[in-house]
């Protein structure tokens, strides 16, 4: 019994406040349905990813031109960032990046890192340009093979002076008398991986043979052929493929269109210069292009610009320096009038660009003292680093500056030690330029962070007006 009556007490104690004062209970209610206040959002960023090694200065924004006031001017990233926000708010668009440069992009481990990071990011629009490198007896990226069972190509580079063969977009070109031409593209099974493709672009001399579907998918690939150049000497046909494929097998054709009359060999002048491969997907379109050995007088060609501009990027990525250094007497105004002389005319035929210098992080050189070989620092990576800010701020365009994020003076040194730098002490391993190629993209978001939250920071200005 003294249980029970203990147990009501309780009760009533419990049923005071709602019995007594119902206005408690209704003002709870009433309180608990209004919602907090809102915490301010933070500024929507870009995480960047971490480096795996601690070496250099990390510095992670880009260098951009300055307004009188000291504040940066992001106008000359303003319509790549502004594509950025695009696909990120889910807009069905690709967004092509260029990143032309010399050894250091040829080998594909410091611009793929790059594209990599920017794709899953943002998205992958496909692999891009790729070119036959191997078939002009070259080093090739890893990630792609194109093959041939002809072996008698003559290859031109832009750093030939008298070039064997006409190049095109890529800097190369390879060209065959050989009545009967085959072509395979393929992705590599694992290092390609993401990298199918269900669109392919060839780009061929103007005089060459054309090409056709051929083997298993043959009767899966809808071919489009130009019937006018794209650019001078170029022609660009299309071949859209009915699902993703890693492989496309053509093979040339002597016929001519509509009829059954095969032309002889002899008035084809097969020069083939490299594909471009796509998935239908939105997201960035990265084109890496280098060629062993270049500089920016090779590239300062107006046919060469007017055919770049065919891939019409949204951003250029300019990564020379490296080669101009080894010159006897390094003089930096006259390289600095070199590249000015190839951004003039990047702005002239692809006027909407915008364009990002790097300069050339620092290596050795090789010397001899009393006959025997050795290695001494390349002191000009130093003045040529130097020079290319300086164009960059004269052009109004914006420089990242690899020769200071990896460390600036004294730091190859530091590279080498940790194995980042090849034996020849100019390239680097594959783990080093994939380094790097996270130091360009975090310079990259990093600035890109900044905008979004300049432009935040005006709208809240104007919000509060």
């Amino acid at each position: 019994m003294k249980q029970k009556r203990w147990l009501i007490n309780i009760l009533m104690i419990c049923l005071i406040p709602v019995a007594i004062i119902p206005g408690i209970r209704s003002s709870f209610i009433a309180e608990a349905s209004v919602p907090l206040p809102q915490q301010p959002e933070m500024p929507d960023t870009i995480a960047l990813p971490p480096l795996s090694y601690s070496i250099g200065a990390r510095k992670d924004s880009i260098l951009l031109p300055f307004w009188p006031d000291k504040k940066k001017d992001f106008s000359v990233l303003q319509s790549f960032f502004t594509g950025l926000d695009s696909l990120r708010a889910g807009k069905d668009t690709v967004l092509t990046i260029v990143h032309l440069g010399d050894s250091h992009i040829q080998a594909g481990y410091y611009s793929g890192k790059v594209m990599r990071l920017l794709q899953e990011e943002f998205g992958n629009a496909g692999r891009g340009w790729i070119a036959p490198f191997k078939l002009s007896k070259t080093n090739e990226p890893d990630d792609y093979y194109i093959s041939s069972a002809v072996k008698e190509w003559v290859a031109g580079r832009c750093i030939q002076k008298i070039r064997k063969s006409p190049v095109g977009i890529g800097g190369i070109g390879i060209q065959s008398v050989s009545p009967s031409i085959n072509l395979d593209v393929i992705i590599a099974p694992n290092n390609g991986a993401g990298y199918s493709f269900n669109q392919a672009v060839i780009y061929r001399g103007d005089k060459s043979m054309p090409m056709l579907p051929a083997g298993s998918l043959k009767d899966s690939v809808d071919t489009f052929r130009a019937s006018s150049p794209a650019a001078p000497g170029i022609i660009a046909d299309t071949f859209r493929i009915s699902f993703q494929t890693d492989t496309l097998q053509l093979h040339s054709t002597r016929r001519k269109p509509g009829t059954d009359q095969l032309l002889p060999a002899s008035s084809f002048k097969n020069i083939y210069y490299g594909f471009n491969l796509t998935n239908g997907h939105s997201g960035i379109l990265y084109h890496s292009i280098g060629v062993n050995g270049s500089m920016y007088v090779n590239y300062t060609d107006e046919t060469y610009v007017r055919q770049l501009a065919l891939l019409k990027p949204s951003l250029l990525i300019i990564s020379l320096g490296t080669n101009e250094t080894f010159g006897r007497r390094f003089n930096s105004e006259e390289f600095s009038s070199q590249a000015e002389a190839f951004i003039s005319l990047i702005k002239t035929y692809i006027p909407n660009t915008a364009i990002l210098l790097t300069t050339p992080p620092e290596c050795y050189k090789r010397v001899y003292v009393n006959k025997k070989r050795t290695y001494v620092r390349n002191a000009s990576t130093q003045f040529a680093a130097k020079a290319l800010v300086n164009v960059a701020l004269r052009e109004n365009i914006a420089c990242w500056d690899l020769f200071a994020a990896t460390g600036g003076k004294n730091s190859y040194s530091k590279w080498y030690k940790e194995h980042l730098m090849g034996r020849d002490r100019i390239h680097f391993t594959k783990e080093g330029y994939r380094e790097q190629g996270t130091l360009l993209y975090r310079a990259l978001m990093q600035t890109y962070n900044e905008w979004k939250s300049r432009n935040e920071n005006i709208g809240e200005k104007k919000d509060g007006e």
